[in-house]
Parts: structure tokens; C-alpha cells; sequence
């Protein structure tokens, strides 16, 4: 029997319990806390170097500990990160379990089935997003199917961390092929909207027994048809049909978000009326997609080059810079959760802004922080640049905000109001009223840190 190894003077590795492409998942014992959890143990990429090997870890080890902040009774919980032997370890929560992709060789789930799987997934994506984490590679692999019938996703971020993926020109795309939304495909960031595509594609495979692009001899094929978005359509998926259209629209920002479609989802399962229905593209949005398909065909084109330079044996680019990072806060939620999402200025921005505001702009002048608060939420939605301004630097760096986003953001909404205000130092606590262009409103309750800069108080932080 091989030796069980140490890790940290800590955690003891039993057995190997799964594994793949980017490492090999263990069954551990946590010596200190006298309990089983699973240990990931990531691969790097071999032959590209020190420099490469170094970016990947650090890479994932950001990723692991961006993942470790969501707290959710249906995502594997991260427990912490260690680099030992040279090579990331993720510590996380041990269910026994299977994937959906091995219950899904017996063949495809009825949809009364997939809609009790679905919302459990979509309670775990909605708080991540509202945490301002993106998944990046929703596909059956990643969920678990407990032996209590608890449904958990796994393995946030990690995919991107460790380059998991198919090169391009410039640089990376993140996630399985089979699952990618089309804008991944190529080749534009992972967004909150694209992994509700790939939640789509998830539960279209696990109904239609295949996935929306067909089958393909190679990753480069299925990037191909990705890119264009263009999908088989689903024939077996009963009473889910509209809303797997609704997901799996090629336009990002005609996708519903994770609460809503946790919302319809719950509403399918109580027999109740459900709002969300599958829209024909417009002739504009025609016109969108073919010229997305055009320019598909032209970065995808680049990846065949690609593959030729590695046959031959020479070096092709295979990192890009990663993302801005997430929002620094903690999600903590539980699969009851079926409000609306609380929209923040980094909160799922469609991928065509209206406008590209400057920050040219101030807003204006406030005696204390609660009234600079409600300053700045009177310029919105109507006066973006002045409410670009009102954001501190460290803000937009941390939620990786800028103009375009910000105004794709506030693109959404007709008007926003501010109540209950309350101040305590430069700490302020409010509700926030959104109200939407095309009709209904959401509410939030946040909590704001405010800084002075130049003699006005700037948003630095919301939780």
C-alpha cells in the first residue's frame, strides 16, 4: 500500500477520489480538527518554464482564496490554500458524492428531476455573483450529487487559474468548450451572464442527453460552433423549454440573471406562472450575431495557427492577464434565498454599454458621508460622469470597475432612490430602490464606506 502522505504537518492524504486535467482530488484527514475533508492538488503546465509554472500558481492560489469568501449550503466550501512541494493545495469540504456528468451516462433526467438539481445550483451562483465571483466553468464535472441528495458546485475559478483552456491569439479562453458561452468563445472576459449560459447548457445536457452544440472530434471544432452561438434546439426539455432558450440566448444581456432564473425556477416547481419567456432575436440583434459569428470565425481562425506553431514545436502565448478582482466581501447565504439580486455598480453590466461616461465630472459637494450617499444616487441614472467621479479609485480597482461598465450597469434602470439612511462615522447604511426601464423594481440594503478626497467624500466600499 503507498505511504500517505503529510501535507503542513496537518492534513493526511488517504486516497485519490477524483482527478483530471488539472490535478488529482484526495480524501484527507485534518489532524488538527479530526475530520475528512478533500484536498485538491493542482497540476502546473510543464515544459513553459519557471516563469509560467509561477504565474499558474500564483494564479490559482488568488482564485482559491477569492473562492474561500463564498459561504453557501450548495457550493463545496473552501477551507484555505497552502503551497507545498512547490504546487498549489486546495483544502475544501469532503461530500461524499457523485458528478452529474457520471449520472448522466445512464442517460439524460426527467425534468420535475433537473428543476430540483437547477435550483440548488442557482442559490450557490446567485450569492457567488452577488459576492462578485464568476465561476467560469459550470459544467456537469463540477457538480456534485451527495449521497443525501444534496446538490453542491465545485471548483470556482479554478479552471481560469490553472489555464485550463484552448489558446487563442491573445491569450486564454476559460472553461469546457461543450459549455462555453459564445462570447468566451471568443475570446471576450468571463461574466456573470456567461455563466448563466453555461448553467443553461448544463441542464440542457442533463435533459437532452447531448449538449446544445453537438457533438465535435476535437475542443477547436466546438469552439468553432461556440462562437456562433448557435445551438441545437432543445426537444425534450418539457416545461423548461422557454427558460433554457432564455439562458442560452446568445446575447448576454437578454440572459436573465442566477436569481431571476432561481426565481422561475421555483415558480416551475410550484406549479406557479412563471414570467420569463423565449424572445425571437431582433433584426438588430440578427445583425449582432452575425457579425459576432464573423468575428468568431476570425479569432477562432487564430487558434488553428496557434495549434500549428505547437506542432512545429515552438513557443505560443499561453497567458493573459487575469481579470480585476472580485469585490472584497463574504456572501453568506442559504438555498431559501429567492429575492431579487441586489444590484451594485459592478453587478452584471451587458457586454454593449449605452454610453462611456468620463470621470471628468464631480458630484456635488456634501457636508457628512450619508448626505454624499444620497448626492450621489440623486445623479443617477441620469448624470453617469459625475457619478463615475463619485467612486474612489480603490473602488473601481477593486470591483474592476470602469466607464463602460458602469454605464452598461446603469443602462438597466430608469430611476434609483435612497432611504433609511444611517450614519456612523464614515460608515453609511441604506436602502437602495432600483427601478427597472422595462418595469418592476428591487431593493437592497447595503452598507457603504466612505473616504474624503479633495475635500469631497467618495464611495470606497460596498458590502
Amino acid at each position: 500500500m503507498e505511504e500517505i502522505r503529510r501535507l503542513a504537518d496537518r492534513f493526511d492524504l488517504i486516497e485519490p477520489v477524483g482527478g483530471g486535467s488539472m490535478g488529482t482530488v484526495w480524501r484527507a484527514r485534518d489532524e488538527n480538527l479530526e475530520r475528512i475533508v478533500a484536498i485538491k492538488e493542482l497540476l502546473l503546465p510543464h515544459g513553459q518554464g519557471e516563469q509560467k509554472s509561477d504565474e499558474a500558481k500564483n494564479r490559482a492560489l488568488r482564485e482559491a482564496r477569492i473562492a474561500a469568501r463564498l459561504v453557501h449550503p450548495h457550493a463545496i466550501t473552501v477551507f484555505g490554500v497552502i503551497d507545498e512541494q512547490d504546487r498549489p493545495w486546495i483544502i475544501m469540504e469532503y461530500l461524499p458524492s457523485t458528478s452529474l456528468a457520471d449520472k448522466l451516462r445512464d442517460g439524460p433526467m426527467e425534468a420535475d428531476d433537473v428543476i430540483r438539481l437547477a435550483i440548488q445550483l442557482c442559490s450557490a451562483l446567485a450569492a457567488a455573483h452577488r459576492a462578485g465571483i464568476v465561476h467560469r466553468d459550470i459544467k456537469p464535472g463540477n457538480v456534485l450529487l451527495g449521497e443525501d441528495g444534496t446538490v453542491k458546485i465545485t471548483d470556482f475559478g479554478i479552471s481560469r487559474a490553472m489555464g485550463d483552456v484552448q489558446l487563442t491569439a491573445t491569450g486564454e479562453i476559460s472553461g469546457t468548450p461543450a459549455f462555453l458561452a459564445p462570447e468566451v468563445a471568443r475570446g471576450e472576459d468571463a461574466t456573470f451572464a456567461s455563466d448563466v449560459f453555461s448553467l443553461g447548457a448544463t441542464l440542457y445536457t442533463a435533459l437532452e442527453g447531448g449538449t446544445p452544440y453537438g457533438t465535435a472530434e476535437n475542443p477547436i471544432a466546438l469552439l468553432y460552433r461556440a462562437s456562433s452561438g448557435e445551438i441545437t434546439p432543445p426537444v425534450k426539455s418539457g416545461i423548461l423549454t422557454p427558460l433554457l432558450n432564455r439562458l442560452l440566448d446568445v446575447r448576454p444581456d437578454s440572459r436573465p440573471t442566477m436569481t431571476e432564473t432561481e426565481r422561475e425556477l421555483r415558480a416551475l416547481a410550484a406549479g406557479e406562472p412563471t414570467t420569463l419567456v423565449a424572445e425571437e432575436p431582433p433584426p438588430k440583434a440578427r445583425k449582432g450575431m452575425l457579425i459576432g459569428v464573423i468575428a468568431g470565425f476570425l479569432v477562432l481562425a487564430a487558434i488553428a495557427a496557434v495549434v500549428v506553431v505547437l506542432a512545429q514545436g515552438k513557443d505560443a502565448p499561453t497567458d493573459a492577464a487575469p481579470p480585476p478582482s472580485s469585490p472584497q466581501q463574504t456572501a453568506t447565504a442559504t438555498s431559501s434565498e429567492s429575492a431579487a439580486p441586489p444590484p451594485s455598480p459592478s453587478s452584471e453590466p451587458p457586454s454593449t454599454p449605452p454610453s462611456t461616461p468620463s470621470s471628468s465630472s464631480a458630484p456635488p459637494p456634501a457636508q457628512t458621508p450619508g448626505q454624499a450617499l444620497s448626492a450621489y444616487y440623486a445623479l443617477l441614472p441620469g448624470n453617469l460622469e459625475a457619478g463615475f467621479a463619485g467612486l474612489s479609485d480603490n473602488f473601481k480597482r477593486v470591483r474592476g470597475q470602469n466607464p463602460a461598465k458602469y454605464a452598461g450597469f446603469w443602462g438597466q434602470f430608469q430611476s434609483v432612490s435612497v432611504s433609511n439612511v444611517s450614519e456612523r462615522g464614515n460608515t453609511v447604511s441604506a436602502k437602495i430602490t432600483y427601478v427597472r426601464k422595462g418595469g418592476g423594481s428591487e431593493s437592497e440594503n447595503a452598507t457603504f464606506t466612505l473616504v474624503q478626497q479633495g475635500g469631497r467624500y467618495l464611495i470606497d466600499s460596498q458590502g
